[in-house]
């Protein structure tokens, strides 16, 4: 068991967090069939393991992630961070609505605080001042501890935390996912915002997964298409072959990329083998070799395939 103390964490802009955290969001829905007890089991043992941060959102699942995550972390709160993200929007700063999110993810949780609340999805259409400084309005009520965004433009970004201090950036950001090195990463730097990369083994794609059953919502995706696949497989080799030279396996070598980039990922898995092979990617040592093979390999813009359906993309602020 590794014990969480304060030489164990990073920064995470103002926060303190394990190098890697937990996404939650399969333990609900999106990538098949969960079983409460088993996954609830797997997140005390990312607690054993010395993950103190765990990620969830008002909508996946519709309420569930947030009541199974409070249900696993019960009696084990202190030294954990938990965040979560608010999915709507907030006309004219609409404190009262924000209020009601937020009560609403905190009886679900079962917790006083949250560490970390993000704004899901910007909606372009409200000015981000406003939706800002209502969610700063909850630090100031003692409901939340930090203000976070997820999947927004350095534009928006800078006019966010000229507002209300913004403590972490969420975004898609692997291997196969590098759109953000241009700009939004460089911003979060020059700001001393943290980053935290969802998806970052590319929904498993990036650890060896090529094919999605019933339930899963990658048949929808676009890289997850048989062109793209066979595509895709092609630069996987790249990671292949790093992984046979350090005798890993290529999650393991992909999440190592990753946390090379000073950013905090939160790989999600239902599985405790596959907690403790991404846990043990801490560990890994890439070279300059090994750099320069994955990214010649996976240069930005160069997967096959869109990250998201067309009408999921629309949502994104980037």
């Amino acid at each position: 068991m590794n014990e969480i103390t304060p030489q164990n964490l990073v920064p995470l802009g103002n926060l303190r967090v394990s190098r890697q955290g937990y996404g939650a969001m399969g333990l609900s829905s999106s990538y098949g069939k969960a079983e409460d007890a088993e996954s609830i089991k797997t997140v005390h043992r990312a607690i054993e393991l010395g993950i103190n941060f765990f990620d969830t959102a008002e909508g996946y699942g519709q309420g569930h992630n947030e009541t199974l995550l409070g249900q696993a972390i019960a009696g084990k709160r202190n030294g954990l961070t938990i965040a979560t993200k608010f999915g709507g929007t907030l006309p004219d700063g609409d404190v009262a609505a924000a209020t009601k999110a937020v009560d609403a993810s905190l009886k679900r949780l079962n917790i006083e605080v949250i560490d970390l609340y993000y704004l899901h999805r910007y909606d372009a259409r409200y000015p981000i001042e406003d939706v800002v400084g209502a969610l700063g309005r909850l630090v100031e009520a003692g409901k939340i501890r930090t203000v976070g965004l997820s999947e927004v433009s350095d534009v928006s970004l800078r006019r966010a935390h000229a507002t209300y201090p913004i403590t972490a950036v969420q975004s898609e950001y692997s291997l196969w996912t590098r759109d953000f090195e241009a700009d939004v990463l460089p911003t979060t730097r020059e700001l001393g915002i943290g980053y935290v990369a969802y998806s970052p083994l590319g929904r498993g794609f990036l650890a060896g997964q090529e094919s999605s059953g019933e339930g899963d919502r990658r048949s929808i995706h676009p890289r997850y298409k048989p062109e793209a696949v066979a595509a895709n497989k092609l630069r996987r080799q790249a990671i292949e072959a790093v992984a046979a030279r350090h005798n890993v396996t290529i999650g393991q070598v992909s999440l190592a990329w990753v946390l090379s980039k000073g950013v905090v990922p939160i790989p999600g898995t239902r599985h405790i083998s596959h907690l403790e092979q991404n846990w043990a990617a801490n560990n890994i040592v890439l070279s300059a070799e090994d750099f320069t093979a994955l990214e010649e390999a996976f240069p930005p813009g160069a997967t096959a395939g869109d990250r998201y359906p067309a009408e999921q993309l629309a949502k994104v602020n980037a």
